[in-house]
């Protein structure tokens, strides 16, 4: 099977802001960018980088998880634990906080295409600016776990302006091949295959690949808006 298309990211973005009341100019200056800039994210013209998209989800207050769903192009909140699409009947006796019950809600809404199994050639991807790629790797409604696999191709960088991103959550990321510098605060380290990262997102960070191979790994990011 061929991947998933990439969905409609600009648009979701402008429909969040629409639904928040906020000028896509109040954005802008919210975020240190362009006011073009955003209108043609928006539009599809251009794709933010990973900096600026994390900026973007932050100031509207929605999760970067919402804009990989291919259903529509509004801003879908993720399902939420203890509610069910329509026509989905509750799993019997299941604690409302329970893993299985978000798992059954899941279940009753396939268009998802999110879990409990995702093929290698079902996942979401969204193509970011500066040579970044994530696929989403699989969700589970009610939590606030980005679960990606994160490519970096060669000369790729989280932040197209060289800038240092940070965001609320924490990151746990393992690398599987090629190599990426971290600049994290006021250290670099050099990641190569094998090596782990964790750190609270607020510390300012860059990821950047200054190697000749696409730096390639697995990403948890647990954030909350």
């Amino acid at each position: 099977m061929s991947p998933e298309p990439p969905p409609p990211v600009g648009a979701r973005i402008r429909r969040a802001r629409l639904d928040r009341g906020v000028s896509l100019r109040g954005l802008a200056r919210e975020i240190g960018v362009s006011a073009s800039l955003i209108s043609q994210i928006e539009t599809g013209k251009s794709q933010p980088s990973v900096s600026t998209l994390y900026a973007i989800t932050t100031a509207l207050a929605i999760s970067v998880e919402s804009l990989f769903d291919a259903q529509d192009t509004g801003v879908r909140a993720p399902l939420a634990v203890g509610s069910f699409p329509p026509g989905a009947a509750p799993p019997g006796s299941a604690p409302p906080a329970s893993v299985l019950h978000a798992l059954a809600a899941f279940a009753a809404d396939p268009g998802r295409r999110i879990g409990p199994l995702v093929g290698a050639g079902q996942r979401e991807t969204l193509e970011l600016d500066s040579g970044v790629v994530w696929e989403r790797l699989g969700h589970v409604p009610g939590t606030d776990v980005d679960f990606l696999l994160v490519t970096y191709r060669p000369g790729g960088t989280s932040s197209s302006s060289g800038g240092l991103m940070r965001h609320a959550g924490t990151e746990y990321g393992y690398l599987t091949s090629g190599g990426l510098v971290l600049t994290l605060g006021f250290e670099e380290y050099a990641l190569g295959p094998g090596d782990a990262v964790c750190f609270e997102s607020t510390t300012p960070h860059r990821y950047r690949n200054d190697g000749a191979e696409p730096a390639v790994g697995v990403w948890f990011v647990f954030s909350s808006t």
